[in-house]
């Protein structure tokens, strides 16, 4: 990839997401501008700008990632992140928007009239929101790295300072028509150098150019593997070594490696001939695995293919159930997509909303699995080295090369950097408006700017020194912890009247709380192999459960703390505004 061409790219997308922020910030002039745009935003406009918010760093690489790595099992992560919309239409969207409420610890303060529960969710709504920018902060360093070769935090910070800077300086008005903008940048971003793409693999003659081939090396390629791994062969594959293999140190030494599973030490650097099958990532198994490799199930060249292919440890079913419901049911908990839809000037305007963007995000998500599957064939090798992110920004080079390819990798590198901006953007206007009012002393516009410094600067510390996570996988931990926590605080809050403040704080408690300590310790390496590790790295299963039995069973053991105001509140939630009479009034114009 030509890095001048790049980086003249990411930095016409810097320049634009600063030029229209600082557009919001010239109508930007009261305290409710700040955190709700005065609640006019209109239903294309919202929509776009819901979109551009939502399709993160997850969504513009990781998802190609891992249909590169896993294959058609993936394709869940961009249905599910889609039906969680409908989910959002039909139960939350217009309810919520009549709540009034800012955020969604005004929601639950509002529905249970304690603000005990209103401490609670603040918590998750910040742990979410940081959960979810890690990624983004990270993503934004690798694609960096690679255009640029800096080192992986430079593209973190620079993300965090442009954001921190828009949202400081003009809050909801500003970043409504930056995410708008980022939308259309990065469907167009995809879309473009996918048609190219498309007509050179369509005229590969190359027989092996077949997505559901097994993927093998096109030309002489050396691999450096970040971290220690497992491989499995199915043939005996001659390779030129320079660190260790199963225990084994070589020097530039050539080795046949026998059938069976092998291990491969972190840095170790492996060279393949044109035509070489590439080795498949084991999951499972003995490690260090026997030097002879024997007594691992046979490897299946053709199961990339295959239905529910995302790993070997036998318990793919229900791994792909679990990213389901966290992916359906997390959506509407998330705090970014949550803010926006205070937004809409009413409770018809939020469902429109929500009807739009269902369609701009399913158009978009067709694009990301076909990166995917390209990656297969022209860069399989990205699957061992840890950078299967990588997939959507080297293919131009991979496929097309020469300045056709320069020209449509910039353009990709850009959709990339706008998808870090747009989703951050969200993410650190939720967080500040919750730590402004529920952890700063004040809740006036100066001291939402110094909240911004706290939401990005948090992540970024940890992004320094947490391993890598794939992207996709990362934001997939949040939408299961949102699932277990705000999922049923928010449908049952909205739908049931007998909800109580002990039910709440117990549900949120035992959802939400033993989802994140479950995807914690499977991320620190402390769930044990097998069913309890399944059980721990896709929680939502019985987490969201655990969460809506509580909160039910909790406030059953409760009936004297039903709230005095709920048959009020929950016929404002339900009631057309023009029956209830319930639109906010515009917020006190404040100084600047």
């Amino acid at each position: 990839m030509n890095q001048t061409y790049a980086v003249a790219a990411v930095t016409a997308v810097v320049l634009a997401t600063v030029l229209i922020g600082a557009l919001g910030l010239r109508i930007s002039r009261t305290t409710s501008d700040f955190y709700v745009a005065s609640r006019t935003v209109r239903p294309g406009l919202n929509a776009a700008a819901i979109s551009g918010e939502y399709l993160s760093a997850a969504s513009f690489l990781g998802i190609a990632g891992l249909v590169l790595v896993q294959g058609p099992a993936m394709l869940w992560y961009p249905v599910g992140y889609t039906a969680g919309y409908l989910v959002l239409l039909v139960l939350v969207a217009a309810p919520l928007r009549r709540s009034g409420a800012y955020t969604l610890s005004d929601f639950a303060e509002a529905r249970l009239e304690s603000p005990q529960v209103r401490r609670l969710a603040s918590l998750f709504v910040v742990g979410i929101g940081w959960l979810y920018l890690l990624p983004q902060l990270q993503g934004a360093g690798l694609t960096l790295e690679i255009l640029t070769g800096a080192p992986d935090w430079v593209g973190g910070l620079l993300v965090a300072l442009v954001v921190t800077g828009t949202v400081a300086a003009g809050g909801m008005r500003s970043i409504t028509f930056v995410q708008a903008f980022q939308y259309w940048l990065k469907l167009t971003a995809l879309l473009v150098p996918a048609l190219f793409l498309l007509a050179a693999w369509y005229g590969d003659g190359v027989p092996r150019a077949r997505f559901d081939a097994p993927a093998v090396l096109r030309g002489h390629t050396v691999v450096k593997v970040a971290d220690t791994v497992r491989i499995g062969l199915d043939a005996p594959l001659t390779v030129t070594v320079t660190g260790s293999v199963d225990s084994v140190p070589y020097e530039r030494g050539t080795v046949t490696l026998a059938p069976g599973t092998h291990h491969v030490l972190g840095g170790t650097t492996l060279a393949f001939a044109p035509g070489a099958a590439l080795p498949e990532r084991v999951v499972g198994g003995t490690d260090p695995p026997p030097a002879s490799g024997r007594g691992d199930p046979p490897l299946d060249p053709l199961g990339w293919s295959q239905p529910l292919a995302g790993g070997r440890d036998g318990h793919q079913l229900y791994a792909t159930y679990g990213l389901i419901l966290a992916t359906f049911l997390g959506t509407m908990g998330l705090p970014h997509v949550a803010v926006r839809f205070y937004t809409s000037p009413h409770g018809r305007a939020a469902r429109r909303t929500t009807l739009v963007v269902l369609g701009l995000v399913g158009a978009f998500y067709l694009l990301p699995p076909l990166y995917g599957a390209l990656g297969r064939i022209y860069a399989p090798e990205l699957a061992l080295t840890g950078s299967a992110d990588a997939a959507v920004l080297v293919l131009p080079d991979r496929i097309l090369g020469g300045l056709l390819g320069d020209l449509l990798g910039a353009l990709l590198a850009g959709g990339a950097f706008a998808a870090f901006l747009s989703t951050a953007s969200g993410l650190t206007m939720s967080v500040a408006g919750v730590l402004t009012q529920d952890v700063l002393p004040s809740r006036g516009v100066r001291h939402f700017r110094l909240a911004t410094l706290l939401a990005t600067a948090v992540p970024l510390a940890v992004g320094v020194v947490a391993s890598k996570v794939p992207v996709a996988d990362a934001v997939g931990l949040a939408f299961a912890v949102s699932a277990s926590s705000f999922c049923p605080l928010l449908v049952l809050g909205i739908w049931w009247r007998r909800l109580t403040p002990p039910g709440a704080t117990a549900g949120l408690l035992l959802g939400g709380g033993s989802a994140l300590a479950a995807v914690m310790a499977t991320r620190a390496g402390l769930a044990p192999e097998g069913w309890p590790h399944t059980l721990m790295a896709w929680p939502a299963v019985w987490s969201v459960p655990l969460g809506f039995l509580t909160m039910v069973l909790v406030s059953l053991a409760t009936p004297s703390r039903v709230p005095p105001g709920t048959p009020a509140l929950l016929a404002r939630l339900h009631l057309p505004e023009e029956i209830t009479g319930t639109v906010p009034a515009p917020a006190q114009e404040v100084r600047r």
